[in-house]
């Protein structure tokens, strides 16, 4: 009788526990303010994901919170990733959207880096995308072949941002004449110079130039991509950056360091969130992307849905970390002397 009670009372506690989970986290976000943070300028890409995010994400989260979105710019999203890691609230009611590469900074040693991607809380991706690189269509480089022996000026942002760390990684590891101006407050500020000929061209996700009027006018060449993998919405008559790399060694180790394309853009929040929060973000997360009135505003901007899931991006990351260390200590080397 006795095991027969005890059987009944883990078995009432089983069915009790989801609901009373969901009750938890519908309680909790019931007429509160949620934060995305969004560690870049306004104007761009990840600018528009956030805010369209912040608009639609809310009427799928227990409790129906108010979002809001705030822009919090720094060393090429670094700062956002350090906020997020130590100093904001763990509570489910901020979570930010960061550059792709940030979360291996710790793999291969970045300076300056305050938190534990192995420890945060990953929400989810709304695309996945490829850095590309490209040129002025009356710049003295057309092709990616022309990088060996002619210099293209791009425009980057903070010296930790894609749009900087691209072009040189490209430039130290396989010796192509890529010289980047930092300082630019966002990539739409990039294009305005580029616009204006103080620039010749940018490493940027290829949805940003996708969408953008002076590629829809025929005004830029995309030169190369440079993934780990051909990226099918890029034009298949652009060239891989892997094609240049010399060794086996070469292409290992900038294979691992266009893994981070996989990354997408990725939401995060502050590690040690309640599971019952946790898992109400990303399932409000997962059914934003799904959501027609979402689908519809993004696609208007020129922007695409292809998401990626918290869980899949904690896997993601957990597998990049497995790299063997010598790959790792390529790709840091590089990345260090780049840094100097």
């Amino acid at each position: 009788m006795l095991k027969c009670c005890a059987f009944a009372l883990r078995f009432l506690g089983c069915t009790l526990a989801a609901p009373l989970a969901a009750q938890d986290a519908a309680t909790f976000y019931k007429d509160k303010t949620i934060a995305v943070l969004n560690g870049f300028g306004p104007g761009g890409s990840n600018d528009i994901w956030a805010r369209s995010i912040a608009r639609h994400m809310g009427k799928h989260l227990p409790g129906n919170p108010r979002f809001v979105n705030q822009n919090m710019p720094g060393a090429g999203t670094l700062t956002l990733a350090n906020h997020l890691g130590v100093a904001a609230v763990r509570d489910g009611s901020v979570f930010g959207v960061i550059s792709k590469g940030i979360p291996l900074e710790p793999l291969f040693g970045g300076k300056g880096v305050q938190f534990d991607p192995l420890a945060m809380t990953w929400i989810g991706s709304p695309d996945r995308d490829t850095n590309v690189c490209v040129a002025r269509k009356d710049s003295k480089v057309q092709t990616m072949n022309d990088l060996i022996t002619t210099e293209l000026i791009v425009g980057a942002t903070g010296s930790g941002a894609d749009t900087a760390v691209y072009p040189e990684f490209l430039r130290e590891l396989l010796g192509v004449k890529l010289k980047t101006i930092k300082g630019y407050p966002g990539s739409t500020d990039v294009m305005l110079g580029i616009e204006r000929k103080e620039l010749d061209g940018i490493c940027v996700s290829y949805v940003s130039i996708a969408r953008h009027r002076m590629y829809l006018d025929g005004n830029i060449n995309i030169i190369l991509q440079a993934g780990f993998e051909r990226d099918p919405a890029v034009p298949a008559s652009v060239p891989m950056a892997l094609d240049l790399a010399k060794t086996p060694n070469d292409k290992a180790t900038l294979t691992l360091f266009a893994s981070r394309a996989a990354l997408g853009r990725p939401f995060v929040a502050p590690p040690g969130l309640p599971i019952d929060r946790a898992e109400a973000l990303r399932k409000a997360f997962d059914e934003t992307m799904k959501d027609k009135d979402f689908i519809l505003e993004v696609e208007k901007q020129g922007l695409a849905v292809e998401p990626i899931g918290g869980e899949a991006l904690t896997q993601m990351l957990a597998e990049i970390y497995r790299t063997p260390k010598n790959v790792v200590s390529a790709v840091s080397q590089v990345l260090t002397r780049i840094s100097q």
